[in-house]
């Protein structure tokens, strides 16, 4: 491997374990909160996560509020509404428990309160200027890697435009890896977030920004969630393959942080804004299709080799089968007549400039044609 130049300073404290929940208060308190606010979704409320949270940060004699209304793919109204709470509560820390969503939602809202504004005036990098508030972040889910990230993904409520506002002060001060807390997943949510973690960890590993950091991450990563996916989808009540896809997660969000991701995201985004397909479904059928566009390149064929000596297109698609997932957009109701437009918005994602190979609209619709 080419030692590739970086400039990287670990932002985030990781923990990993089993039952690691339990030290919630005493972190909390570690980073001076008396006033914690509890970010989460109905799902995680239901399952009883918060309620422990609630109480390991009232031992620590914190006093907790909860917004609870996280929803999938996080708005600019739904970061208001929880940036209000907030500021209500005179929240001191912020507890972002959940899947990605509620820890986008957490950052999002950290930017508002802290810094004033709209989340439309952080669209981009370092727009905060000042200080926010500590962020635990506690992942309940193997997927986004929101956890090891400085960016939240918040969509403008009035035009659907996903937007990437990210800032260092903006990265969690402490993740929380607790297996345990992914158990309760079902397994389509297992499946969709697994496979998403799987596509960072090999878009990672190619873009235009890798480096001898992110690509450390990126590989390991992906040793780890092929492992633990398999092992999941056999026992799905596996501690060991639980917290392989929830390791693997968590170094893939490094990873995206230091070297960005490519073209598979940028195919997926659109087929979840025109058809609703949920993001770990549509970056999974896309994936083989990008690793076979990007692979002419002989570095970064190389690059896959070393990841899977044999076939790695053909091997993501063995595990969407594996996960009965499916592989061709028909399915969803994607025609040919709507290859040219989905094309035209995949042009206009911020990650198609990373793809180690440089992609015209015809590309992308070659890319979309083939997944049919």
């Amino acid at each position: 491997m080419n030692l590739i130049s970086f400039d990287h300073q670990q932002r985030t404290r990781l923990i990993f374990g089993n039952g690691g929940l339990n030290r919630l208060g005493t972190l909390a308190r570690e980073l001076g909160g008396k006033r914690a606010l509890i970010v989460s979704d109905p799902g995680i409320i239901k399952a009883g996560y918060v309620e422990k949270a609630i109480s390991w940060l009232n031992q620590e004699n914190l006093t907790v509020a909860t917004y609870g209304q996280v929803r999938e793919n996080p708005s600019t109204e739904d970061v208001e509404q929880c940036a209000a709470m907030a500021r209500e509560f005179q929240a001191d820390i912020l507890i972002g428990l959940g899947g990605g969503s509620s820890m986008d939602t957490a950052k999002g809202c950290n930017f508002i309160v802290t810094n004033g504004g709209r989340m439309q005036d952080y669209w981009g990098t370092g727009k905060a200027k000042h200080e926010m508030l500590p962020l635990i972040a506690i992942p309940t889910t193997a997927g986004t890697g929101s956890e090891c990230q400085s960016y939240a993904l918040i969509s403008d409520a009035e035009t659907h435009v996903k937007m990437a506002c990210g800032d260092h002060k903006a990265a969690a001060k402490i993740a929380i890896l607790d297996p345990e807390l992914t158990l309760s997943q079902p397994k389509r949510v297992t499946v969709c977030t697994g496979i998403d973690a799987l596509s960072h960890a090999l878009e990672t590993a190619v873009t235009r920004k890798r480096n001898s950091w992110s690509s450390l991450f990126s590989r390991e990563s992906f040793l780890l969630l092929e492992q633990g996916f398999s092992k999941v989808l056999e026992q799905p009540d596996d501690l060991e393959g639980r917290g392989k896809m929830l390791l693997g997660a968590a170094y893939a969000g490094i990873a995206i942080e230091n070297s960005m991701l490519g073209a598979a995201h940028s195919c997926a985004n659109p087929l979840t804004a025109k058809f609703h397909l949920i993001h770990g479904e549509a970056v999974g059928i896309m994936l083989p299709h990008v690793i076979r566009f990007n692979r002419t390149q002989p570095e970064i064929q190389a690059i896959y080799q070393s990841y899977y000596p044999y076939d790695l297109a053909d091997r993501v698609s063995q595990l969407l089968i594996a996960a009965d997932m499916p592989q061709r957009l028909a399915v969803y109701g994607v025609k040919e007549s709507d290859v040219v437009e989905l094309a035209e918005m995949a042009c206009k994602q911020w990650t198609a400039q990373f793809n180690p190979r440089s992609l015209a609209h015809e590309d992308f619709v070659e890319l979309y044609r083939s997944a049919l």
